[in-house]
């Protein structure tokens, strides 16, 4: 159960729409009993060449110095970080897909035992479907799967976001996950961009997202040095353990407004019906009118 328990807090932030105590905003789903990998290891693919269309979105790639290269908002009061949720303008139908690649420092043994913390299948179907995407990606995940990272990361379809180093949590109490203290947060944030450098992810943002969507002023404080804005979400996909795909593509589909940041998981073992899901929202979001956008396109609109 200790192994359940672990994973469930690691996709803390997708589930069913309960709030942390405190502050944040977050959910959880429990897994069954015994929710294991699904499928078999493949590796993502080339990324497409620089100036590739990326479609509804008209995404380009971002410049390949690393984080602050994309719009940022001004430090909240106090000189907190700023907090980013939902697009302020409420009439362009433009819609912001996340993904969390989340693997905590810990599970490392779990994936050489086969567990599939990543999801290839998903980066290519939004890469078919010319989705423009922001994968919120924890460093830890980025040194298992140095290649996806690096193959993500060189793709002008995606931006690739901070989701901490670790995946512990920045305030307590948070789902079970073991929490930083102000200095080791900080330094987790820096540790996490230091593995994307390492993989070869380029085309990073200057956006962090808490783990299990877990925040407090405190939290705000230890982050603001690092000169990110935190990104939360207004529509929670509920892919954490799911199995119904159609499910959960219909709690985004009656979700969405113009302006709108879902929050999804690419992590095969604990959400293994996200792509299928995807190949149900993305046609349907497009016939209602709505233009897929990055993070990065929707923050200070």
């Amino acid at each position: 159960m200790a192994v359940v328990a672990a994973l469930c807090a690691t996709l803390a932030a997708c589930g069913g729409g309960s709030e942390p105590s405190g502050g944040g905003r977050a959910g959880d789903r429990t897994p069954p009993t015994g929710a294991a990998a699904s499928g078999s290891p493949s590796a993502v693919g080339p990324a497409p060449a620089a100036g590739t269309g990326t479609g509804a979105g008209g995404a380009s790639p971002q410049a390949a110095a690393g984080p602050g290269k994309v719009p940022s908002l001004a430090p909240g009061p106090n000189g907190l970080a700023p907090v980013f949720d939902r697009a302020k303008q409420r009439t362009d139908k433009t819609v912001a897909l996340t993904f969390d690649a989340d693997m905590t420092a810990d599970q490392g043994p779990r994936a050489a035992a086969g567990e599939h913390f990543d999801n290839p299948q998903l980066i290519a179907t939004l890469r078919a479907l010319k989705v423009p995407s922001t994968i919120f990606m924890t460093g830890r995940w980025a040194e298992e799967y140095p290649d996806q990272a690096k193959a993500i990361g060189t793709d002008p379809t995606f931006e690739v976001a901070n989701h901490s180093y670790s995946h512990h949590a920045f305030k307590s109490p948070c789902y079970g996950l073991p929490t930083l203290d102000a200095a080791a947060a900080r330094a987790d944030v820096d540790r996490a961009f230091e593995a994307f450098r390492k993989a070869g992810a380029v085309n990073t943002v200057p956006y962090f997202r808490f783990p299990g969507g877990c925040y407090d002023d405190q939290a705000l404080r230890a982050l603001s040095t690092a000169k990110v804005t935190a990104v939360q979400w207004d529509v929670v996909s509920g892919d954490a353990f799911a199995t119904d795909a159609a499910a959960v593509a219909q709690q985004v589909l009656d979700g969405v407004k113009p302006g709108s940041v879902v929050v999804m998981h690419c992590t095969r073992s604990a959400a293994p019906v996200t792509e299928e899901a995807i190949r149900t929202i993305v046609p349907e979001l497009r016939r209602r009118g709505y233009r897929f956008v990055k993070v990065s396109d929707l923050v200070g609109t």
